[in-house]
C-alpha cells in the first residue's frame, strides 16, 4: 500500500503534536523517577532523626536492676537470721569510692 500526498499533508499537521507527546513522556518518566527518589531520601531522613527502638534489653539494664533487687533481698534475709554465711557472688561485688562525685573540676 503506498502513500498518498493527502495522508502525508495529515501526518505533517499532526507531526507536532506527536512531538509534544513524545518530549511529555520522556519528561514524565523522569519526573516520575525523581519523585520517587525524593520519597526515598526523605524516608532515610526520618529513619535517621527517628528515635529507635531496642531490639534485645535482656541482656542489659534489666539484667543488672534483677541482680541488685536479689542481693537487697539476701542482705535482708540474712539479717532476718541468726546464721549468716560468707557466700557471695564474684561477679555481685559492687566497689564504692566515698570521694566519688564530691570534687568537682571546673577549669577545664
Amino acid at each position: 500500500m503506498a502513500i498518498q500526498p493527502i495522508d502525508l499533508q495529515t501526518l505533517f499537521t499532526q507531526l507536532d503534536k506527536v512531538g509534544k507527546e513524545q518530549a511529555t513522556q520522556k519528561e514524565g518518566a523522569a519526573i516520575q523517577q525523581a519523585l520517587q527518589g525524593a520519597q526515598a531520601q526523605k524516608k532515610a531522613e526520618e529513619q535517621i532523626q527517628s528515635v529507635n527502638e531496642a531490639q534485645n534489653m535482656g541482656e542489659g539494664a534489666e539484667r543488672v536492676k534483677d541482680r541488685n533487687t536479689r542481693k537487697r533481698q539476701s542482705d535482708s534475709g540474712k539479717r532476718g537470721h541468726a546464721e549468716t554465711s560468707d557466700e557471695e557472688e564474684p561477679d555481685a561485688e559492687v566497689i564504692r569510692d566515698p570521694t566519688l562525685g564530691t570534687h568537682i573540676d571546673v577549669s577545664g
